[in-house]
């Protein structure tokens, strides 16, 4: 998206430097990479960061609002409710499509939105890494806000850990360490000091939480939930056999489960702005449009792009039995700004807010892109395709 810094690069590019990339990433974790990370970053100029900070502007203005709780009643699923709901999110991502408008400009379009962690870790430590490996210039950058990496760190290290030892607050999912985004977990790890602990190992005393560390019992003081509910929904007996999460307990939430409902699919329809698809609850969509090409239907409750119907036909919407639960949105049009040895590539950008627990406003802090040559971003839309997968965009100089 910057072509003198694109022809540089690619220029420069070799098999041999991607190689090795791969190989100072994987040395970060004891596990295998879970995802495909991209033989190059995503240059941004300062141009589209501008959009990109006003877009996200623009969606703040109605999670911020005194009745998005009221709006977004509905979103929690009965069955997952959470006691003890924070405040407000302690995480934000927004993701958006590189596109072009009717003047030919590129700009982001917000394809989904979350109120639940990223890879807030890694995507510091692969950002150092492209710069290594690739000897980008020092004065570029991945950060927000005037963020430096150690303003970063701190930042994210007063929401997660507050005002706690690291060792009160666990970085908690069902069989953690074996989770795709592990790399992150063993990161997130080293950077804050605290332990990665499983569902499975959570004990229970009274209202309290505890897990267990070289025979000494530690109790839990803030959980850093990287937790989806889908992916223990498929075992109706789960909470017979680990900690019953959902039930009232003396522990805090980074951030609490609620918000993953909240902000995500089901807030689309709440939004307003220039830089936003026009999307309706299906069961409020005024008519059938006739050009539904132009449209794609999503389950609102699904995951990692499930369910999602991309080429959408009216007996697509007729079958639909429960349409207060799905959401209709107009189309949005990836552009292949990224330029690969054999052509374009599609790009999408996530914008990610950090907001501890004593701030009045989340902070806009640093970046994720994913590249694709496929329908959809997702990892099992881009197999056998190289120059994809998950990388960060640096920023023009300032």
């Amino acid at each position: 998206m910057v072509p003198s810094v694109r022809k540089a690069f690619n220029e420069q590019f070799t098999a041999e430097k991607y190689v090795q990339f791969i190989q100072m990433l994987e040395a970060a974790s004891p596990e295998p990479i879970g995802f495909r990370v991209a033989e190059t970053p995503v240059f941004i100029s300062s141009d589209f960061k501008e959009k990109l900070i006003e877009a996200g502007n623009d969606i703040l203005k109605t999670l911020l609002a005194p009745n998005f709780k009221e709006l977004t009643d509905r979103a929690i699923p009965p069955k997952w409710k959470v006691a003890g709901e924070s405040s407000h999110p302690h995480f934000i991502a927004f993701d958006f499509a590189v596109c072009k408008d009717e003047n030919g400009e590129l700009i982001p379009k917000l394809i989904e939105l979350q109120g639940f962690p990223s890879l807030y870790g890694f995507q510091s430590f692969v950002a150092d890494t492209y710069q290594t490996v690739y000897d980008l210039p020092e004065n570029r950058n991945v950060y927000f806000s005037g963020l430096t990496k150690e303003s970063y760190l701190d930042l994210l290290r007063r929401t997660i850990v507050g005002q706690y030892k690291p060792e009160e607050v666990v970085l908690m999912d069902v069989n953690a360490k074996k989770q795709k985004t592990a790399i992150d977990f063993f990161i997130t790890q080293k950077q804050l000091g605290i332990p990665i602990v499983s569902l499975e190992e959570l004990k229970q005393e009274n209202k309290s939480l505890y897990y267990w560390k070289d025979d000494q019992k530690i109790k839990i003081k803030r959980i850093y939930n990287r937790l989806i509910f889908d992916e223990i929904d498929t075992d109706p007996d789960i909470f017979d056999k680990v900690v019953d999460i959902r039930q009232d307990l003396d522990v805090e939430w980074i951030t609490h489960p609620d918000w993953f409902y909240r902000i995500s699919k089901f807030t689309m329809p709440f939004l307003q702005g220039k830089f936003i698809p026009q999307t309706w609850f299906l069961n409020e969509l005024p008519s059938t449009p006739k050009n539904l090409e132009n449209y794609v239907l999503k389950p609102l409750f699904s995951f990692a792009g499930q369910g999602v119907i991309i080429d959408v036909k009216e007996a697509d919407i007729d079958a639909i039995k429960d349409p207060k639960n799905w959401i209709i949105q107009e189309k949005v049009k990836y552009e292949p700004v990224v330029q690969a040895p054999d052509g374009g590539v599609k790009c999408e950008i996530r914008i990610l807010y950090l907001w501890p627990e004593e701030d009045q406003q989340p902070t806009l802090t640093i970046n994720l892109a994913r590249l694709s040559r496929g329908k959809m971003i997702g990892v099992r839309y881009n197999k056998d395709f190289d120059w994809v997968g998950g990388t960060v965009a640096f920023f023009q100089p300032e």
